[in-house]
């Protein structure tokens, strides 16, 4: 009995401190975080303002009928979305659909192919995960798929040396006219306190103005967002996205021979960076993340090889 007094005292003391570790190390990561963050707000508010100006560009939204129903009767998008769900249902439905079945990681051999159907078949026969932006193109042109709109955007930080970005896609929700991030590769999305998805130019003022962000799991998850808070403040410094976006965007698709333009949109007097080839560069951030024109947005007729 006497043994085994001394065996539960043990083993209660080996819990204890297992238990007291794991607090602290969450402690610490806590207020690294939390550190981090604090700097990369201040990094925010010290930017450039962001001023109108008379670059001429013009967003571009294009459709693919054929392509549309090839997505989504290979992924069986009946099952997953309906047709009298609200907008921002149906993109979270899709998102977590993406996120359920495609992890995170830094993928070591790059897919040949980037379009919806092919990075599908890489998960299922080459690696099992990939990174943010090869999530946002997938998730881009299931969205696309159900007619909605969405540009995939890559957010950057101001530390020219941080090559580290973060790629989601931005969705138009025309019952509230405006745009929401999404995020399928980190499994979340943003709310102000009253529950209306955030766009990334709203999620940047609610940073600097210290006004609350409400991130939500696309999955069930019990994480606390403390990483997640550091990570946006560090990204949101200066964005970029395509002019003309479609299927087959990041596919070497000919169709975007001639529409190759990325437009960047960055503080004013902010230079510490390089350009990506064919980029235009914007201060006005009205423009940038205006309301798309619907209107304008026309049927591409893909190549058939894009098809296969």
């Amino acid at each position: 009995m006497v043994g085994w007094s001394i065996l539960g005292i043990l083993l209660i003391a080996v819990a204890t401190l297992l238990l007291a570790r794991f607090v602290f190390n969450k402690q610490v990561e806590a207020y690294l975080c939390n550190s981090l963050k604090n700097e990369m707000v201040e990094k925010l508010k010290d930017a450039g303002k962001y001023v109108p100006d008379t670059t001429s560009y013009h967003f571009a939204y294009q459709k693919d009928s054929v392509q549309s129903q090839k997505i989504r009767e290979y992924f069986k998008l009946d099952t997953v979305v309906s047709s009298t769900m609200p907008t921002w249902d149906k993109a979270i439905s899709l998102a977590r659909f993406v996120a359920e079945n495609i992890p995170h990681a830094n993928q070591k051999i790059n897919p040949k192919r980037r379009n919806a159907i092919d990075l599908w078949k890489y998960t299922r026969s080459i690696e099992p995960a990939f990174n943010c932006r090869l999530h946002s193109i997938l998730l881009h042109e299931l969205l696309l798929s159900e007619g909605i709109v969405n540009r995939i955007v890559t957010c950057h930080p101001a530390d020219s040396e941080d090559s580290d970005c973060h790629v989601v896609n931005l969705v138009w929700l025309p019952e509230l006219q405006k745009w929401a991030m999404l995020d399928s590769d980190m499994k979340a999305w943003a709310e102000d306190e009253k529950g209306t998805p955030l766009s990334l130019t709203e999620m940047r003022e609610r940073y600097i103005d210290g006004r609350e962000i409400v991130y939500r799991p696309l999955l069930n998850s019990d994480n606390d967002f403390v990483y997640y808070r550091a990570y946006w403040a560090k990204n949101l410094y200066w964005f970029d996205t395509w002019e003309t976006t479609g299927y087959g965007r990041e596919d070497n698709n000919p169709a975007y021979r001639n529409n190759n333009r990325h437009i960047v949109l960055v503080p004013s007097g902010f230079k510490g960076f390089e350009l990506p080839d064919h980029s235009v560069l914007t201060t006005d951030t009205s423009r940038f993340w205006a309301a798309p024109k619907i209107s304008n947005c026309h049927l591409l007729d893909l190549p058939q090889e894009q098809m296969k």
